[in-house]
């Protein structure tokens, strides 16, 4: 048996983002974000950051914790996302910057211009997910005749949302950049799966790991869309608004039941996590693509920068 197809040994905590042309990486106490710049080299952005649960307790709260992690992973997903643009755009120092830009600029300095961004980003990528994935099939379902039993309701809701998750990712993966960025995704896992089997991370020992990862945030987003068939067949209201009111105010809980599960799931590798990682993983076959090198060498980098001295503050 080579080194490259050993077992794992050590199921690490440190997780990643693929983004254009580039991988984010967090750790325990640092993130980094590595982007091959259009002329072949490496651009890098490094930073320390202290856990929320070790500042506030109640974010190491089960089902809360889920929750809490999920909006902490967006907010550094789109700062990662925007470093990654700036250094793509070719002759960015020559752009200048609108008269709206320089007025805010003026009147309340760069810090709370991008601060306002981030916030405004997140707001509408987290706007356009519950539209599409939530309220889209619960509105469609809202037709279907009131003789229909509840759970009959909720389970073709569930279906349809499913299947229009799927088909948004399978349409995501015809893009140019977006199957680019996919291919980060399998560079990014391949990498994970070497470091937690301790082996030495080369490109030829990282090549040839698998791409499917348990605990890859596809998995996750695919575990959130079955825990809501559950969870909303527990909760019902008559008016059709109201159904939806409830789809939003329930969806912190939602993603919170989800996250044990998945964290359960990737902590063991018994006959019952094998079945509840099984429908992530395949849905991975579209999400995570096969990598070339250059690109498993920006994930080698991104990974090297967050992995701590001590290994017991990595421990999943």
């Amino acid at each position: 048996m080579s080194k490259a197809s050993q077992q794992v040994v050590h199921k690490t905590t440190i997780g990643g983002q693929s983004i254009l042309e580039g991988i984010m990486m967090k750790g325990p106490h640092k993130i980094c974000t590595v982007v091959r710049k259009p002329d072949g080299g490496l651009s890098m952005e490094e930073k320390e950051y202290t856990p929320l649960k070790e500042k506030h307790k109640i974010a190491g709260v089960p089902v809360i914790r889920g929750f809490v992690l999920m909006v902490q992973s967006l907010i550094e997903g789109f700062r990662a996302i925007d470093y990654s643009s700036k250094i793509l755009i070719e002759d960015e120092e020559e752009e200048q910057p609108s008269k709206l830009e320089l007025w805010f600029k003026d009147h309340f300095g760069d810090g709370l211009v991008e601060s306002v961004i981030y916030f405004l980003s997140i707001v509408v990528g987290i706007g356009l997910a519950v539209g599409l994935f939530i309220l889209l099939p619960a509105f469609a379902t809202g037709f279907l005749p009131d003789s229909m039993a509840h759970w009959s309701k909720n389970l073709m809701e569930g279906v349809l949302r499913i299947a229009i998750f799927i088909g948004y990712m399978a349409i995501m993966s015809l893009i140019p950049d977006m199957k680019r960025t996919f291919r980060y995704h399998g560079a990014e896992h391949k990498t994970i799966y070497c470091y937690e089997k301790q082996l030495d991370l080369t490109v030829d020992n990282v090549r040839v790991q698998p791409r499917e990862h348990p605990r890859c945030g596809t998995s996750f987003l695919f575990v959130i869309m079955i825990i809501s068939i559950l969870v909303f067949s527990v909760v019902t209201a008559e008016s059709r608004i109201m159904q939806l009111v409830l789809r939003i105010v329930l969806l912190p809980i939602v993603i919170g039941l989800s996250y044990e599960v998945n964290r359960f799931a990737g902590r063991h590798d018994g006959v019952l996590s094998s079945i509840l990682r099984w429908p992530g993983m395949m849905l991975q076959h579209i999400t995570v693509l096969e990598p070339d090198d250059s690109m498993i060498e920006v994930a080698i980098e991104a990974l090297k920068r967050v992995i701590p001295e001590d290994k017991q503050e990595d421990k999943w």
